[in-house]
This record gives structure tokens, sequence and C-alpha cells, in this order.
């Protein structure tokens, strides 16, 4: 009989646990509240419980994962296998028993509320001007007499009919080309692509006679928890279908330096991420091609903002060096590629790539197209920039002059490492209230738009169920427990006495607040502990700190604009954010969000070539700051601790927002003899 225990970790999620030996890995996920799918009880037929093992060190969660971490296949996963056939590393949930320390991948499809990646379109005016565009030319027949290449003569047509001069083809692309001049009688549309440095075009594709059914590119922005895609017709801007998925590099590491840490650790572990990364990157470009009708043939473009170290993954160059000072980049600069070289095989088989520049080893072509999108170096006034996700990216402009750091954040805005805390998907917490007298809350949860003490809410959350609370209501629930009195200046929740609610309830030597008790219903019990407390503490120090930094090297006490970018920050309360210390103090109506900025810059690096060319030369100008080798960086990080601020002022705030002066710390024995 097996007998001990082990201990799981559950990805995306981050909940872990110890169970016995020999628990199907189902039973551990149902126990923790991991969003794992069954329809089937367990009997190894419906597939919703794949799930996926990882194998290797994972400094982060401690541990090393080996092979037999779980137990061997069983008949009714070969069974399955056979019939209906199992992705490579993919197990069954339900079958599939706990035999030592193990990390769980929950993929996307097998999670029974969808991630919900928040990076829409922004509306914008752009200027178009595609490196990529339709023609058609009449090609002259060949002649014996004047012995040529079809191709020689569409070039001579290009040249005459068009001043292009000097274009070349891919081998794609002559393998098409005589059967179209016939098919077409010598006239064909061609796809001609021309980069703001190319000295020449290049023929991407080519139809017989005219051809009219629009080319399309796609701009990404690739993060380090999500992926997100939008299909954009090329001459006219439309923005046909977006899109997102999961990053499937999360269960090698939720953050950045846990990804450089597994390629140090395991050999041949960057090359794993990049192959993962790149084929979410293709079946996220596949499947908004299908959805808007678009034969992927027509995708013939694709233009790419990331993180260096998501730069350095999707190209397949080992992030090493980006995990040690001085930070060096393997290459900085914009780069133009085929767009099979970073994994994009399913559209045009000659599809170019564009990846916009990076500014530093830790800011990188995601901050440049958020300087391409927002123009900071156009401002008048002061403006701090913040796109702010498991990395923030921070920029800081007035009058021509730009700064740029990053700070490490950590994923708890994003909802991990809370011990409530999920992605957002429906039934995650995202707006809270809690009412300053009573102590008690209401909140809302994604896909519904009730408050939870509407009339009606529990109905119209039956399918979801209040599951957990997602990153912009944790930042709203810390916030509102600051202003209710039931957290302290320090960040210490108080006691059931100190606060006068039954609400606070025991934990270890701390406590917690009970946001939300499902059990009675067979749901969670959701509340905010000390230790949530403090990880929020930690991530809104680190932007606070990043911020201050460069408002120090501009030699200014304030700022006179903040603008939240990413998906973040365009569900963030400005409110509940300034409550916290997470940005400057200014006018409420002077915090606005941009939106997806990073993906806005990308497509106005997709639609108009001539911003490749700006925002290189933007790039160039900026002035970077690294906070890691900055010692104020950590004095502002450490006074930054406070909410909101150990010494910085905040009148702004002060004229919508009192906030109680109430402290829970030693001197408050009632609280302390209460728990014993």
């Amino acid at each position: 009989m097996t007998t001990g225990d082990a201990l799981v970790i559950f990805t995306p999620s981050g909940k872990r646990g110890r169970f016995a030996l020999g628990t199907p890995v189902l039973t551990a996920a149902r126990q923790l509240g991991v969003d794992l799918d069954s329809v089937c009880g367990g009997r190894g037929i419906c597939s919703k419980c794949q799930v996926a093992p990882a194998f290797g060190d994972f400094p982060k969660h401690g541990v090393t994962v080996t092979e037999g971490a779980l137990s061997p296949w069983n008949t009714v996963e070969e069974r399955y296998d056979r019939v209906r056939g199992l992705p490579a590393g993919r197990r069954l949930g339900c079958q599939a028993q706990v035999l030592a320390d193990v990390v769980i991948d929950v993929p996307p499809e097998s999670q029974v509320h969808r991630q919900v990646v928040r990076k829409r379109a922004e509306a914008r005016e752009i200027t178009l001007d595609p490196a990529t565009r339709l023609v058609v030319v009449d090609v002259a027949e060949p002649d014996m007499h004047e012995p040529s290449g079809d191709f020689e003569r569409l070039a001579a047509a290009l040249k005459a009919q068009w001043g292009e001069e000097g274009v070349t083809a891919p081998l794609p692309v002559l393998a098409k080309l005589q059967p179209a001049l016939r098919k077409g009688n010598w006239q064909v549309t061609v796809a001609l692509h021309r980069g703001h440095r190319d000295a020449a075009a290049r023929v991407l594709d080519v139809w017989p006679g005219f051809h009219d059914g629009g080319l399309y590119g796609l701009a990404i922005d690739l993060g380090s928890t999500t992926v997100a895609a939008h299909l954009t017709r090329l001459d006219t801007g439309e923005v046909v279908a977006s899109g997102g998925v999961m990053n499937p590099q999360i269960r090698f590491g939720e953050d950045l330096m846990s990804r450089v840490s597994y390629a140090m650790m395991n050999p041949g572990g960057d090359a794993e991420m990049t192959a993962e990364v790149r084929r979410a990157l293709d079946g996220l470009a596949l499947s908004l091609a299908t959805e808007a009708g678009v034969a992927p043939r027509d995708v013939v473009e694709a233009v790419v903002v990331c993180n260096p170290v998501m730069h350095h993954l999707l190209l397949g160059i080992d992030p090493v060096e980006l995990g040690q000072a001085p930070f060096a980049l393997a290459t900085s600069g914009s780069l133009e590629l085929d767009a099979r070289d970073v994994g994009l095989v399913s559209v045009n088989p000659a599809a170019r790539a564009y990846v916009l520049p990076c500014i530093a080893g830790h800011v990188g072509a995601d901050a440049a197209a958020v300087a391409l999108s927002e123009a900071p170096e156009t401002a008048t006034d002061c403006v701090l920039i913040a796109d702010v996700g498991t990395n923030a990216e921070i920029l800081l402009g007035r009058g021509g002059r730009v700064l740029a750091c990053s700070s490490p954040t950590g994923p708890a805005f994003e909802g991990a490492q809370i011990s409530s805390g999920q992605r957002a998907a429906p039934g995650a917490i995202e707006r809270v209230e809690i009412d300053p007298v009573t102590k008690d809350p209401r909140f809302r949860v994604i896909g519904c738009d009730l408050w939870s003490d509407d009339p009606g809410f529990a109905a119209a959350t039956a399918s979801t169920g209040v599951t957990g609370i997602c990153g912009s209501g944790i930042i709203e629930v810390v916030a509102e427990m600051r202003m209710a009195g039931i957290v302290d200046a320090s960040g210490l929740i108080g006691s059931d006495v100190q606060v006068g609610s039954p609400r606070m309830v025991p934990q270890g030597r701390t406590w917690a607040y009970v946001l939300h008790d499902g059990r009675g219903a067979g749901g969670p019990l959701v509340t905010v502990t000390q230790g949530d407390i403090r990880a929020i503490q930690l991530a809104k120090s680190a932007l606070y700190a990043g911020a201050r930094l460069l408002m120090d090297e501009m030699g200014v006490d304030r700022v006179d604009r903040v603008v939240l970018a990413g998906a973040f920050g365009a569900h963030i309360s400005p409110k509940h954010a300034m409550v916290l210390g997470m940005i400057p103090d200014v006018p409420l109506a002077r915090v606005m969000s941009a939106g997806n900025a990073a993906g806005t810059g990308a497509r106005i690096a997709l639609l108009n070539r001539g911003a490749r060319a700006q925002i290189e030369a933007t790039v160039g100008r900026i002035e970077k700051i690294e906070t890691a080798i900055e010692p104020r960086f950590q004095e502002h990080f450490v006074a930054a601790n406070a909410i909101p601020h150990a010494v910085d002022g905040f009148p702004e705030l002060a004229r919508v927002v009192t906030l109680p002066d109430v402290a829970f710390g030693a001197g408050s024995g009632e609280g302390r003899r209460r728990r014993r």
C-alpha cells in the first residue's frame, strides 16, 4: 500500500496542496478549487479533464518533478488514446494518480470557465500606408525569339507599370507563377511587399487575373500571460477579428524570471518554451482567420510586440543573459523576418513579420509599441504611462524627453499568488464595494452586470457561480478594506473586535476578511488574507517606486497626467489604484485608460510603414533607467509599502477620499487576545 503525500501545484492558477500518494489529479483539483472540467464523472469517457504534467526543475515552486510523478498510463487512457487520441504530453486527470511532487498545467480547453483575454482593438485613426499591397500587372507573353523567364517578364512589367525596380520572389511564389499567368491570360494580381528599409519590393503571392479578395495582417501582442492578436485588413485598416489565448509558457513559470530560471536549470528548456509559444501563435492566427472567413493565404504580414524575455524565446534565442546583470539583449533593433521563422506556418507561405525594437534589457518591444501609440515625446505636460502586467513598463514624457524603466510587479495584479485569486473568467469577482459602517461587501462578477445584493444575482450567476477574485477585483477589495478601516496604513488587517465585524476570521496569527462564503451551495469560501495584502503591497510598491525613480530623473515631484495601458489598466478603477498608492497623486479626472496600447502600437506599425521608421528613431532617443542597479529604487520601494504611501502626500486623493486613521499594530492587544 502506498503511503505518504506529495505536493501538487496547478498552473496557471498557482493553487497548491499536499495529497496522499495515489490521489487522482481530478480529485486534487476539485479539493483545491482548480478549474478542471469533467462531464463523465471520472470514467475516462468525456476527456474534458485533460492535463499536462510538467517535468524538470521548478525553482520558483521549490520542486523537481520526475517522469514518475504520476502513475503510468492505465487501460482507460490507452483505450481513449487508441479510439480518439490524446495529444502528446496529455493525461486524463481522472485516471492519472499523484505519486510524487508534480506541477500540472490545466490547458484552456480543460477549464470550465474559459479565460477572458481582455485585449480588444482600440478605435484609432491611422494613416494607411501598409508595406504590402495588391497590384494588377499585364505581363508579356513568352516569345521564342526573345527568350526570358516568366518571372523576369513579370519583373519588367512591374517596373514599367508600377515603377518597381529589382523585385524579388521567394520559391513558393515562383512555383505558382506559371499557372497563374496562363490562367489569367497573362494578367495577374500580385501581393507586393516593401518594408520601410527595403531597396526593392518582393512578391509575396500571385493570383490569375484581377483579384480583390483583400490582404490581411496580424497585430500581435505577445505577453507573458496572454497572447492577443488583431486580424486586420491592410487596405482599409478594419479589424475583422480579435482574440487571445493564454500563453502556454505559464506552466514553466508565471513570471519572466521563472522562465529564465527554467531555461538555466533545464537543458533545452528554452527550445521547449519557444516551441510552445510558436504553436500558440500559429493556432491563434488560424482561429482568427477561420472566425473572420479569411483564407489563410490572404494573411501576408504580422507585426509582433513583446517584452525582452518573450522576444528572445519567440526568436529561439536563449534568454539566460536577461536573467543577470548587465541584462544584455542578443539584439535590440527591429527585425524583418519571414513569418514562418517565428512559427506562423498556417498563413501565407511567403508572409513577412516585423518585430518592433526593444528599448532595453527589461523594457521591450511592447513598451516601444506603447510609445508609438501614446507618443509621450510629443507631450507638453508631464505624462506618466504605465503598462501594468507581470512586469510593469513605465514611460515618463515631458517636452520631448522620454524616460523608461521596467518594474517587477509580479503576477499578483493578475490574480496569481492570491489565496482566492484567479485569472479573469466568468464568475471571478471584478468589482467590490464595502460599507464603511457595517463592513459588509457587495460585488460584481465577470459575466453578470448585477451586484451581489441585487435581486436576481443568484439566478444570473447560477451557471458560473462565484469562483474567486481576478486582478481588478483584488485591487478594489484591498483599497475598499483600507477605506472601510479594515486594513491600516501599514497593510495590517484588524481583528473582529478591532474592526467590529464577524467577517473577520482568524487565520493562524493573523486575520482574514470574508468577501463571500459560498460553501453552503457547494461553492468556495472567498477571503482576503494578510498574505494577499502583502502580495499586493509588494506589487504596488514596485510600480510606484519605478514611477518615482523616473520622476527623480526628470526632476519633478508631481506628474500632470497618468495613462494606464494594457488589459489590466483598462479595467482598474483610478480611485482604488490611487488609494493603494499604485500611481502618483493626480486629479482622478487626469487618470485615463489607453486600453491595449501595445496592441494599438502593433496595429499602427502594421498599417503604416512610416510608423516603423518613426518608432525606431524614437527608441533611439528614449533614456533607459535600470531599476535593478538604482539604489534609490529600494528607498522608494520601502516607502511605498504603506497604503497609500509613508512619505509622499496625496492631496488630490484627499479631496475625494478620507482614509480612516486606524492602527492594528503591536499596541492593539485586544485583537491579539481575541485570537487565542
